[in-house]
């Protein structure tokens, strides 16, 4: 494996001595990020899916889970879903995969976390919105014809959903994951709308009404997938853990760390 710069318009080698941590490369306005690749003869997929996380961080991750979590272990905790979930996206065929992350300064962080075959690209925005309308925009500009873009923290989430997210965006002009919150899971698209993001009360149960209001505005065809959770509250956790105790295999990391704590 080598490890390589991506821009708009082509590649280049990566040397190490060439690496900052944190530091993002302008070329252009077009973003240098480096990249996780196994070297082949294939052509670029037509299809990307992109999965936003954050570095864990004591008392600035899954704070809501505190109680029944310490600061220390909600992170923990935030850590394991997301290396499950990392491990979900692998298993979905024909697509790139990206991991979009936050803060910029943590790339050595997700550097040594990505299983192969994701790229690496540090999140930009000043607000959640702006994060997914950046990061969408960014793959539909390389020539994606379907972007699909995910959270890190419901790696219980059927595969077969992710599928369905990517196949319906041959017959619509959105698909969207219906959370059991209010707000979505993930939303997919094939051309870039970035009145999507805009005016939208990000966190609460207004997301999903107020994003399918603009795609009736904008009169684009959505399609809803089913409902799924994340992980938020209690509540959520403790639909995980029935959830892993039928099926310890749907996430293995979350499942052995659960496993773990309850010992203490």
């Amino acid at each position: 494996m080598k490890k390589l710069w991506m821009q708009a318009g082509g590649m280049s080698l990566y040397r190490p001595e060439d690496h900052v941590v944190g530091q993002v490369c302008q070329v252009d306005r077009k973003i240098c990020v480096p990249i996780l690749k196994i070297l082949d003869d294939q052509l670029p997929m037509n299809a990307s899916l992109i999965v936003v996380a954050k570095k864990p961080q004591r008392g600035a991750t899954k704070t809501r889970l505190c109680p029944p979590f310490t600061p220390e272990t909600a992170a923990q905790f935030y850590g394991c879903l997301m290396r499950d979930t990392l491990a979900l996206a692998v298993k979905l065929r024909g697509v790139d995969l990206t991991l979009a992350y936050t803060p910029a300064w943590a790339m050595d962080y997700f550097h040594n976390l990505v299983p192969d075959g994701f790229r690496l690209i540090p999140q930009s925005g000043a607000d959640l919105g702006e994060r997914l309308a950046n990061a969408l925009e960014h793959h539909l500009q390389q020539g994606y014809r379907k972007a699909v873009i995910m959270n890190s923290d419901g790696p219980t989430l059927p595969l077969a959903y992710l599928k369905k997210a990517f196949a319906e965006l041959d017959h619509v002009d959105v698909t969207l994951g219906m959370g059991h919150d209010g707000g979505y899971y993930l939303i997919g698209l094939k051309q870039h709308y970035p009145e999507l993001f805009q005016n939208i009360a990000w966190s609460t149960e207004r997301v999903i009404p107020q994003t399918l209001e603009i795609c009736r505005r904008l009169k684009l065809k959505v399609h809803p997938l089913p409902e799924w959770y994340d992980v938020d509250v209690a509540a959520d956790l403790k639909r995980l853990r029935r959830d892993l105790n039928e099926n310890p295999a749907a996430a293995p990391h979350t499942h052995a760390f659960l496993q773990q704590i309850a010992e203490l």
